[in-house]
């Protein structure tokens, strides 16, 4: 028989986070630290009025593109939280999560050959897609001294002229990481010099801790026009399986992914859309209060790595820790292994957001303090027998 698969599809590695969870589903005691979801239920507000559609009969299509007064309350949320204006009509897609407007976008901008520049460690789902919108992924390897920001230097000796976009994966999934304005402004001038545009997800947005608030890219002289910038409600409102996301952009680049997304999935869930109106007119003080949440988490277990003298950078973005494990002699999947195996700890290796993430492992610390603490306890413990 003829081989039915895509040789593409098959080259393409499946995501490296998913296997620890599988194990820990099954095993007894164990605390996972590897989930990238919030643990917080969605706010009630927020369930209410996704229960109400449904009991008004709301379980129709909704414009392609999106609900006219979802699109209006994002145009107003981006307007006062970014300083940013979109037009409602033209300029933003809802999608089914952000997952799906990181897609299309691709899709919509790349011609065979266009090389795609991807910031690692980062997402994994960047290189894949690129890959799907038969673009060229071009690894830019952070540095941990660098706090895993993108630098100038870094960006400018990384294109060449092929190079059409850039992923701006902040703040970062795994490593917390974000961009402060100042970095920003070093890019963006590399961004203009050389005709790119910006693929800015910016899901963790509401997720930025200390004395800096979120600057999107996009806020910039001259980068409106040349940036899309990717957004949700599953991080910052506890809604993964709303499924429903958003992009915001120039009218040019937004019709094409919109027919893309009128094709392939015609609208995002509609009762997913009535509960994200609610999240976006009501929903600041509920972001607030698990932001502060996770920043108790976030202030803990730095002290703790610090405590027990593991090696991690301060993030302030997100809700991960990327600690340094290069002290034990072993890769990051050797570690996470034996840790799950020894304490019933599970952790993603560094190496699953790219190879970059040798040495590390991302920890997240969407769990509750009490998990915390004692998934803590376990991995001083195991630590401590390696070091003897």
């Amino acid at each position: 028989m003829r081989n039915p698969l895509s040789k593409t599809i098959v080259e393409i590695e499946p995501s490296g986070i998913r296997k620890f969870f599988d194990i820990v589903n099954e095993m007894q005691e164990a605390i996972s630290l590897g989930v990238g979801e919030p643990d917080f239920d969605t706010p009630w507000h927020i369930r209410d009025e996704g229960i109400y559609s449904l009991e008004k009969g709301r379980t129709f299509y909704t414009s392609n593109a999106g609900l006219k007064e979802l699109k209006t309350e994002i145009a107003k949320y981006m307007n006062r939280r970014f300083d940013l204006t979109y037009d409602p009509d033209h300029e933003i897609l809802v999608t089914v999560g952000g997952s799906e407007a990181i897609d299309i976008a691709m899709r919509a901008m790349l011609d065979p050959g266009d090389e795609v520049l991807i910031p690692q460690p980062s997402f994994v789902c960047y290189p894949p897609c690129a890959t799907l919108a038969n673009g060229v992924p071009v690894i830019i390897e952070l540095k941990a001294e660098n706090e895993f920001r993108l630098t100038a230097k870094e960006l400018e000796a990384a294109v060449t002229p092929k190079t059409k976009l850039l992923v701006l994966p902040f703040p970062n999934n795994p490593t917390g990481s974000i961009m402060e304005r100042g970095d920003l402004e070093e890019i963006a001038e590399v961004i203009i010099r050389h005709d790119l545009y910006v693929l800015s997800d910016e899901i963790y947005s509401e997720l930025t801790y200390g004395d800096t608030s979120h600057v999107s890219i996009a806020s910039l002289p001259g980068m409106r026009e040349r940036t899309i910038v990717i957004n949700g409600f599953s991080k910052a409102y506890a809604m993964t399986g709303w499924r429903l996301g958003y992009a915001c952009g120039p009218r040019l680049i937004l019709e094409q992914m919109f027919k893309i997304h009128q094709f392939a999935i015609m609208c995002a869930p509609t009762t997913s859309q009535y509960a994200a109106v609610e999240a976006m007119k009501n929903g600041d003080e509920d972001v607030a209060r698990m932001r502060e949440e996770y920043d108790g988490r976030r202030r803990y277990l730095l002290y703790r790595f610090r405590e027990m003298g593991m090696e991690c950078f301060e993030p302030y973005g997100a809700f991960y820790m990327f600690p340094c494990i290069r002290e034990f002699g072993m890769t990051s999947e050797e570690f996470a292994e034996r840790l799950l195996e020894s304490e019933k700890v599970a952790v993603v290796p560094g190496t699953a957001f790219g190879a970059c993430g040798e040495g590390f492992v991302r920890i997240s610390y969407a769990s509750s303090l009490e998990n915390l603490k004692e998934a803590l306890e376990r991995i001083e413990h195991f630590i401590g027998k390696l070091r003897k």
